[in-house]
C-alpha cells in the first residue's frame, strides 16, 4: 500500500529519527547534507561549525530537510519539510543544545571516544545553534506488512 502519512505519523516519525538531510540553495547551487537533528514544536533543532551549509542558510535562509527511513524498495516512509532558517542565540541557544545533546548523546556505544561531527574541537565554543522552522511538512510511505 502506498499512501500520506497523516499529521500524527508525521510528528511521531520527526521524533523518531536522529539523522536528516538537509538542503540549501544559494547563487545557482544546491548543496544537500546529512545533519544529527532533535525535533521540537514545529522546528528543527541542529548545530554546526562555520562552512558552505551555514554561509548558503546566511544568504538563502528558505530550506528544505528530508528524513527517511527505508527497509526495502516496498517498505519505506520519508518526510519533507520546507522552512526557513535562523540561528539561535543565549538561552534559547543553550536549551536547543542541550535537546541536541540529550537525544543523541544515549546513541552513542563510547561518548568519549565519538568523532565531532566534523567540527575541529577547539572550535566546539564557536558551534552555531539553529533551527528551521516549518512552513510545510508532508510525508509518504510504502508497505506491504500485512500481504501474506
Amino acid at each position: 500500500m502506498l499512501g500520506d502519512l497523516n499529521k500524527a505519523q508525521l510528528l511521531d516519525f520527526l521524533n523518531q529519527q536522529v539523522i536528516g538531510r538537509l538542503g540549501c540553495s544559494n547563487d545557482g547551487e544546491t548543496y544537500v547534507v546529512p545533519i544529527n537533528y532533535v525535533y521540537r514544536a514545529n522546528a528543527i533543532y541542529a548545530h554546526s561549525g562555520n562552512g558552505k551549509k551555514i554561509d548558503m542558510m546566511r544568504a538563502n535562509p528558505k530550506v528544505c530537510f528530508l528524513i527517511d527511513e527505508i527497509v526495502n524498495t516496498f517498505n519505506w516512509k520519508s518526510a519533507i519539510i520546507q522552512g526557513t532558517f535562523s540561528e539561535l542565540h543565549g538561552e534559547t541557544r543553550q536549551q536547543a543544545m542541550q535537546g541536541i545533546i540529550h537525544k543523541i548523546m544515549p546513541l552513542t556505544s563510547k561518548p568519549t571516544q565519538e568523532p565531532s561531527h566534523g567540527i575541529n574541537p577547539a572550535e566546539h565554543d564557536n558551534l552555531i545553534v539553529y533551527k528551521i522552522e516549518f512552513s510545510s511538512i508532508s510525508g509518504k510511505y510504502e508497505s506491504h506488512d500485512d500481504e501474506a
